[in-house]
């Protein structure tokens, strides 16, 4: 005996060609959102004030904040009080050129900035990575797929205690914004090196001398070097000489809070 099956049968309506599905899939994905936006509210950044949207600030901390963007050193972002041409530089790079073609941060090195990356860095806070890469972005050059964004990378000893790598975090979010090429392992740590934090340019410098390597060919591409904090810039600078010595044409370091030299209180 035959069985014909209706068009309005549940096996059919409900079936995998049907529309019903991916509504009533999207409706059960809403209401979940709503649930755990009710019982986890997005939180400010900086204090955890609850706020309207992740990954943003309360006013008081956005206020805190100082975004970078007036007169500057044309290389290493050093704020000026007047900067006649584009390409005006700092006493201390036109002294000693940097072997980098600029550095860019989103925001100078104050309180909130500091939390933030010591939330990231030590605070076991993978999704601040997204808010400073955000923030990043206005200061971000403009990449083509071919630029490569590579991080500062952290010697494996480290990685293995800390479970990450922070600028590796804000890189790959930084990717997904920005359309360039990731290459998280094209830099290598070789050496375990000290924590910087209280040495002077000098000993920091003499201290990452020799650290880093590349991974690869790179000859002819433009890189975006990633770090969350530039403080002397001695960390970068190590990166940077390695990366133009295997060839790269273009290297711009992209930070997300910059020490400005009034308020340099090393870390």
């Amino acid at each position: 005996m035959s069985v014909n099956v209706s068009l309005s049968s549940p096996s059919v309506a409900f079936g995998a060609t049907s529309p019903w599905r991916g509504r009533i899939f999207g409706a059960l994905k809403t209401a979940a959102q709503r649930i755990i936006a009710f019982a986890l509210p997005p939180r400010c950044a900086g204090c955890g004030l609850v706020v309207a949207a992740d990954h943003s600030f309360c006013l008081v901390c956005w206020q805190s904040l100082d975004f970078l963007g007036g007169p500057a050193c044309a290389v290493c972002a050093e704020p000026l009080e007047l900067a006649l041409h584009p390409d005006t530089r700092c006493g201390a790079c036109l002294a000693d050129p940097p072997p980098f073609d600029r550095v860019r941060a989103a925001v100078a090195y104050g309180p909130i900035a500091r939390a933030l990356a010591l939330k990231l860095k030590h605070g076991a806070r993978p999704g601040v990575a997204i808010t400073m890469a955000r923030a990043m972005r206005r200061a971000a050059p403009a990449m083509a797929a071919e630029t490569l964004i590579v991080p500062v990378p952290l010697h494996r000893r480290r990685l293995w205690s800390r479970g990450y790598n922070q600028s590796a975090l804000i890189a790959r979010a930084l990717s997904k914004l920005t359309g360039g090429t990731l290459a998280l392992d094209l830099l290598e740590r070789r050496m375990s090196t000290p924590m910087l934090r209280g040495l002077n340019p000098g000993q920091r410098a003499r201290t990452v001398a020799g650290a880093f390597a590349v991974n690869g060919t790179i000859k002819g591409r433009s890189v975006v070097l990633i770090d969350d904090v530039y403080t002397t810039g001695a960390t970068v600078r190590a990166c940077a000489k390695v990366l133009r010595r295997a060839g790269a044409t273009r290297i711009e370091v992209l930070c997300w809070a910059r020490v400005v030299r009034d308020d340099a209180v090393l870390r």
